[in-house]
């Protein structure tokens, strides 16, 4: 009997993700620990490794298809000693979402249904004509969502089947896509009003999604101090001339001091190391950061955890490996999810100052702006100094005004005598 191969749950969240690629192809060996995939989630693309060793006898789900729910079979291994012929019933009796592949070719007669489920894997082509829509859950569930009729719409699917692709494209009412209105044909590029589509990966829909549900329900509020860092560049500039060469080496920058900092001020002012729900408020009892990172795909926050237990170099070569990965999309689900704090810093960007929304299920996010020479008062006379901006978002649920301030202060007077960061 082939052995499925089915769409793994990647994070506890994960409800469906997308079959970016394959990594082995039909007919070719595969020992337990090969890569055989490539898996697309709302955070990464991450590799897929095999359990069973055989033979991939048969590809399922192709390259590219979107909306793969959590397993859903993708594929069959062929185990020592079985050839194509046991695919045959294997295939027959196996639901899958549809590949943006071309269908395949009409049957001349209905192909047999298993009776003991409620809805065939593959529908006859003439399947409307005796009163029935064949359709995947999940384009059920998006069709009954938008108000769209099923019956007005053909499927694109193996043997017509409505799959998600369809819904998508179909107007509210169940009009096929093909009797809308044709477009404006496209303008020429340069044209005023041209433009060029890019479309939305799962990482970039999420992202969208939890940041439109965080600014619509989190009851943000806003905290800005300014920091003067001339003592911090000063120990900064002492402490790099000191790093050794090869094993040990390390250059710290300014955000190293930054995510210290931060750090040192959630174990004096535990309550920011919070999350809201409606039962309760949750502290968490160890400190770990997450650190606001830009990526191809969008944003992603890799977490320092225990950061108050690590010095400076540490924390330096850990951001620098975790944003490197980041960036290549070869992050672990532990590494990004959680964290108890979130520090977006956009100063190497020369933003003097901005705000930032929080990253749910957290409260707090710390926007950091650039240090640039500012003319201050110091003791009663003018002076210039280096000023970095920082600003504090705060869920009010689970973070009074008054514990905001109080951890910002805290903030501020470990960046300006960073000596303290060093005990």
């Amino acid at each position: 009997m082939p052995i499925p191969i089915l769409m793994p749950a990647l994070s506890p969240t994960m409800t469906e993700g997308k079959l970016a690629k394959w990594l082995k192809k039909e007919g070719e060996a595969i020992a337990s620990g090969d890569l055989i995939a490539e898996i697309e989630t709302d955070k990464a693309t991450m590799e897929v490794e095999a359990t069973d060793e055989g033979t991939l006898g048969k590809i399922l789900v192709q390259d590219g298809t979107e909306g793969v729910a959590v397993n859903t079979q993708i594929g069959l291994i062929l185990e020592e000693g079985e050839d194509q012929s046991a695919l045959d019933g294997a295939v027959a009796a196996t639901p899958n979402p549809a590949p943006k592949a071309e269908a395949p070719k009409p049957q001349s007669k209905p192909e047999p249904q298993p009776t003991a489920r409620p809805e065939p894997a593959a529908a006859p082509s003439n399947a409307k004509a005796s009163g029935r829509v064949f359709a995947s859950p999940l384009a059920r569930r998006l069709a009954e969502e938008a108000g769209i009729d099923l019956t007005a719409i053909t499927g694109s699917g193996p043997h017509g089947r409505i799959v998600k692709a369809d819904i998508a494209g179909a107007p509210p009412g169940g009009l096929p896509a093909i009797q809308a209105p044709a477009p404006v044909p496209s303008l020429a590029p340069g044209a005023v009003g041209s433009y060029t589509e890019i479309p939305n990966s799962t990482m970039r829909k999420v992202i969208g999604q939890r940041l439109s549900d965080a600014k619509r329900d989190v009851p943000h509020y806003y905290l800005t101090v300014d920091c003067m860092i001339d003592d911090l560049l000063k120990l900064r500039a002492d402490l790099n001339s000191r790093s050794p060469e090869g094993a040990g080496a390390y250059k710290l920058s300014v955000n190293d001091f930054i995510v210290r900092a931060v750090a040192l001020a959630m174990r004096q002012v535990p309550g920011v190391n919070a999350s809201w729900s409606d039962e309760a408020i949750r502290r968490y009892n160890s400190v770990d950061v997450s650190i606001a990172v830009a990526t191809p795909g969008g944003l992603i926050t890799p977490i320092v955890r225990s950061a108050d237990n690590k010095g400076l170099a540490s924390i330096s070569n850990e951001v620098k490996e975790l944003a490197g990965r980041a960036k290549e999309g070869k992050l672990q689900p532990e590494e990004y999810q959680g964290g108890g704090f979130t520090i977006s810093n956009l100063g190497m960007f020369g933003i003097k100052h901005f705000t930032a929304i929080i990253n749910p299920p957290q409260s707090a996010i710390l926007a950091v702006g650039a240090g640039e020479q500012r003319p201050v008062v110091i003791e009663g006379a003018l002076a210039v100094a280096t000023i970095m901006t920082c600003t504090l978002s705060a869920d009010h649920r689970s973070i009074d005004g008054a514990l905001g301030a109080q951890f910002l202060a805290t903030y501020k007077k470990l960046i300006e005598e960073p000596l303290t960061m060093l005990l």
